[in-house]
């Protein structure tokens, strides 16, 4: 059983930053690429970010490019999600995930293929 736990999160406002970390248990976390969704009330949970198991391939929504950025550091089993210049509209419950497709590192990255989640981390931006 993989354990995932986010920090992080908080409210901040508009044009601010905020780092979310994931801490990964219960597998060998270096085998496994990681991604960041996110969810509003109503809506499907939608991806954000991914990365690759070895940490060298990333991928992001066309909403956040240029303003998020993934990173993983195996050594302590964590994920992160740099978040630049949020906006209202990035408000959401941030959810990690660890994808099931052991040394796999992209670009096809789905709801589906992650097969353990984390409580989620609210992340609230004011404007």
């Amino acid at each position: 059983q993989v354990q995932l736990v986010e920090s992080g999160g908080g409210l901040v406002q508009a044009g601010g930053s905020l780092r979310l970390s994931c801490a990964a248990s219960g597998r060998t976390f270096s085998n496994y690429p990681m991604g960041w969704f996110r969810q509003t009330p109503g809506k499907e949970r939608e991806f954000v970010a991914a990365i690759g198991w070895r940490g060298g391939s990333t991928y992001y929504a066309d909403s956040v490019k240029g303003r998020f950025t993934i990173s993983r550091d195996n050594a302590k089993n964590t994920v992160y999600l740099q978040m630049n210049s949020l906006k209202p509209e990035d408000t959401a419950v941030y959810y990690c995930a660890a994808d099931r497709r052991a040394y796999y590192s992209g670009p096809n990255y789905y709801k589906t293929t992650f097969d353990y989640w984390g409580q989620g981390t609210q992340v609230t931006v004011s404007s």
